[in-house]
């Protein structure tokens, strides 16, 4: 986070996470004196919108951790904070264990197969995904940009979702099928053999194979309509220190070699939907097409 001792730094975390939100708060005041911990309730809902005191907070900081039980990465607190200057990193959903495992990465390394993703994907008006799972899903971006979250955050506006490491798109649209067969909630990781499938047309999701995930979006369609059904994320997982998946969206999401797919809110990473919901389903095993070319995944050894 680059924090310095004539900086402030707001530690914001909930009581399930206040272990984890202590101990940051303890070294972030070995830095600086005008360090805060702000704790509130947990919410029901990834993406829901925390109490204004502790959203205050945020927007009047120089640097934002954020060790939260749901995710406040895709909220507004969490972009106005970015606007106001703050360097923002979210840790939804951390425990110890993701801590340690992707947080204790070379995050120089990290950035540089940031890059290497970008330059086979940043251009490309079209990327398609297959896996031997049955996903065949095609998006274009359009004239959406792909970002790169490295975990390197020093430039003031700057976001992260820590542990880091991927590179990703809300896309235009996209139409297909995908299979998840790695981690999505509520179910965590999946059992070998189980597997939660998508029909997508025309950016939105028409078919939910599994009741509990369905149930999520629905419960969000009843208050923002066919806004949950948005198609609002493609990520490429670029942290090759994460061997396998341990059933942490935060965690999973990044690990080199896997896809991850995103349902509902996308206003905080370039798209233009508002949604209560943001859906991450990890996809082993993916083969990207960046304009019918194949692209080199980054890939860690598997455990």
């Amino acid at each position: 986070m680059g924090l310095k001792s004539d900086e402030s730094c707001a530690i914001i975390t909930d009581d399930k996470r206040k272990a984890i939100g202590e101990a940051l708060y303890m070294v972030a005041a070995e830095v600086s004196d005008d360090t805060v911990f702000v704790r509130y309730p947990p919410g029901e809902q990834h993406g829901e919108e925390p109490p204004e005191p502790v959203a205050a907070a945020m927007a009047g900081a120089d640097v934002v951790l954020a060790p939260t039980t749901k995710s406040l990465s895709h909220t507004r607190a969490r972009t106005a904070a970015n606007d106001a200057g703050a360097r923002v990193a979210t840790l939804p959903g951390i425990t110890d264990g993701v801590f340690l495992m992707g947080l204790d990465a070379d995050y120089e390394a990290i950035a540089a197969e940031c890059e290497r993703v970008l330059e086979q994907v940043g251009d490309a008006e079209e990327v398609r995904v297959t896996t031997p799972q049955g996903t065949d899903i095609t998006f274009e971006p359009g004239d959406r940009e792909w970002l790169s979250d490295t975990g390197i955050v020093h430039e003031p506006g700057q976001m992260s979702n820590l542990p880091a490491g991927e590179v990703f798109v809300s896309p235009e649209t996209a139409n297909g099928r995908f299979v998840v067969d790695g981690t999505m909630m509520p179910h965590g990781q999946l059992d070998d053999g189980q597997t939660l499938e998508f029909e997508v047309q025309d950016g939105y999701v028409t078919d939910v194979s599994d009741d509990a995930v369905r149930e999520q979006i629905e419960a969000a369609a009843d208050e923002v309509g066919d806004a949950a059904y948005n198609l609002a994320e493609l990520g490429i997982g670029t942290n090759v220190a994460v061997q396998d998946l341990v059933g942490s969206v935060l965690l999973d999401e990044k690990a080199g070699g896997t896809v991850h797919i995103a349902i509902g809110d996308d206003h905080g990473i370039g798209g233009d939907v508002e949604a209560p919901i943001h859906l991450d389903g990890i996809i082993r095993e993916p083969t990207v097409y960046a304009d019918g070319e194949v692209v080199d995944l980054p890939m860690a050894e598997r455990a």
